[in-house]
C-alpha cells in the first residue's frame, strides 16, 4: 500500500517547495502548528514592515481594503456569509466567546460528548462551579460517537447548548457533527462547533452541519500563524442577541453612561485590539487552502494518515489507539513499556516533529483505552509516504533495542 491521495507528483512537490520548512525537517505535528506556506509569511512580514515605516494605525488604515478581505474568505471556506465572521485570538479564545454568549440559569444542561477537547470540558466545569448547570456527556458505540444515546439525551434532559468537538486533538476520529446538528434543530437548542483539528483538513459547511457557532484557529492545518482564529456566529444567534458576555467598544457602542448598542454582526465577538499582521497571515493562510482545494486536502491528509496506521501496525509492541468508522488526519500510538518523551525525543533527533498527548489531555478516552499518553502523528497533504517510511523506520529500529 502507498499513500498518493488526490494529488499529482507536480503539485505535492510545488507545496512542498512553497514551504520553507520541508527543507529542515519531517514535520508531522500539523495537528500542533503546521508549517506555513511562503503566501503567509510574506503577508504578515510585509504589514510588520509597514507598521514599522509608518506607524501601526497608518498601517492599519493603508491596509484596510486588503483587512476587509478576511471575512468574506472565511465565508468562503465554512460556507458562511462575510457578517457572520468573527476574528480571534485563538480557538480557544473563540470559544470562550461563544460560551459567554450562551444565556444560562442555574440547572441548565451542557450536552457534550466524551471526546471533546480538554480545555472544552475545563470550561464546562467552570461554568458548573459558577453558574450552577449541569454537565451530561454521551459516550460512543463501536468506537463513534452515539448518536441514538445523543438523541436520548435530548429529549431527557432539553440542554440549553449542545457542544461537540468535530475532531479530538487525541485520536483520529471524525465525530458526526452535520448528524448532531440535525438533532439540535429537532430539539431547539444551540449547537456550538470546536472546528479547531477540521478546519484546513475537511470541507466545512455551516448550513450542512447546522450549527450556531464554530470556532477554529489558523495554526493547525489551515498553516497559518499561531495566535489567531475565528468564530463563525449563525443569523440566529445575531437575531436573538446572542454576545459575549464583556463586549468592548470595537462590538459595541456606547450610548449613554448606562447603555450600550451591540453591533449586527458577527464582529460584536471582536475586541478592537488585532494584531493585523496575524489577520493578514490568516487571510492569506485561508486564500492558499482554498486554492489547493479542500477536497484535494482532505484526501491527501486521509490517504497519508491510513497508510501510516497499516505501517505502524507492523512494529512490534506499537498498538494503533484510533478508533471509529471515520478517521482523519490524527494518528496516535502507544508503545508498550514506552515513555513518551523518550519516543518522541528520539524522533526528534532523527529531524521528525511529533507531539504528544497526556492523559490529562483526553482523560475520559485514555482511561477506556488504558494508556495514560499517546504520540501523536499528524501528517498534512505537503508530506509524502516517504516521509511516513522513515517514521516508521525509526520507531521500529528503538523497538529492536
Amino acid at each position: 500500500m502507498r499513500a498518493t491521495g488526490e494529488a499529482s507528483a507536480k503539485e505535492i512537490a510545488h507545496w512542498r517547495a512553497d514551504t520553507p520548512g520541508c527543507r529542515n525537517v519531517i514535520h508531522l505535528n500539523n495537528a500542533g502548528s503546521s508549517l506555513p506556506p511562503q503566501a503567509v509569511l510574506r503577508a504578515m512580514e510585509d504589514h510588520l514592515r509597514l507598521e514599522a515605516e509608518m506607524g501601526g494605525y497608518e498601517a492599519a488604515a493603508y491596509a484596510r481594503q486588503r483587512i476587509a478581505q478576511f471575512y468574506p474568505a472565511l465565508g468562503r471556506l465554512v460556507g458562511a456569509e462575510a457578517h457572520q465572521i468573527a476574528y480571534a485570538g485563538s480557538a480557544t479564545h473563540a470559544y470562550n466567546m461563544a460560551l459567554s454568549a450562551i444565556p444560562f440559569q442555574s440547572g441548565d444542561v451542557i450536552l457534550t460528548t466524551d471526546d471533546d477537547y480538554s480545555s472544552n470540558h475545563i470550561a464546562f466545569i467552570a461554568l458548573t462551579q459558577r453558574f450552577g448547570i449541569q454537565v451530561v456527556r454521551v459516550g460512543q458505540r463501536e468506537g463513534q460517537l452515539d448518536l441514538e444515546a445523543m438523541e436520548t439525551a435530548l429529549k431527557k434532559h432539553r440542554p440549553r447548548l449542545v457542544a461537540v468537538t468535530h475532531i479530538p486533538t487525541n485520536s483520529g476520529l471524525i465525530q458526526p457533527v452535520a448528524e448532531v446538528g440535525k438533532l439540535c434543530r429537532t430539539y431547539d437548542c444551540w449547537y456550538l462547533v470546536d472546528a479547531c483539528q477540521s478546519a484546513g483538513q475537511l470541507p466545512l459547511n455551516v448550513n450542512e452541519i447546522q450549527c450556531d457557532f464554530l470556532s477554529a484557529t489558523f495554526r493547525k492545518f489551515l498553516r497559518g500563524p499561531r495566535g489567531a482564529g475565528f468564530l463563525y456566529a449563525s443569523d440566529r444567534v445575531l437575531h436573538e442577541g446572542l454576545a459575549p458576555l464583556l463586549p468592548d467598544l470595537h462590538g459595541a457602542t456606547w450610548l449613554s453612561p448606562d447603555e450600550f448598542r451591540i453591533k449586527p454582526d458577527a464582529t460584536r465577538f471582536e475586541y478592537w485590539e488585532i494584531p493585523y499582521a496575524l489577520q493578514l497571515g490568516s487571510l492569506a493562510a485561508v486564500e492558499y487552502a482554498l486554492a489547493v482545494g479542500l477536497e484535494t486536502i482532505r484526501d491527501r491528509v486521509q490517504s497519508l494518515a491510513a497508510y501510516c496506521r497499516t505501517q505502524l501496525s507492523h512494529i512490534p509492541g506499537i498498538r494503533v489507539l484510533d478508533e471509529g468508522t471515520a478517521l482523519g488526519g490524527i494518528v496516535t500510538l502507544w508503545r508498550e513499556n514506552g515513555r513518551a518523551q523518550r519516543l518522541q525525543a528520539h524522533l526528534s533527533q532523527g529531524g521528525i516533529n511529533t507531539s504528544v498527548s497526556m492523559r490529562e489531555n483526553a482523560l475520559i478516552d485514555f482511561d477506556r483505552k488504558g494508556v495514560d499518553w499517546a504520540l501523536r502523528i499528524s501528517p498534512h497533504y505537503y508530506n509524502t509516504s516517504g516521509e511516513i517510511d522513515i517514521l516508521v523506520d525509526k520507531l521500529m529500529a528503538l523497538s529492536e533495542k
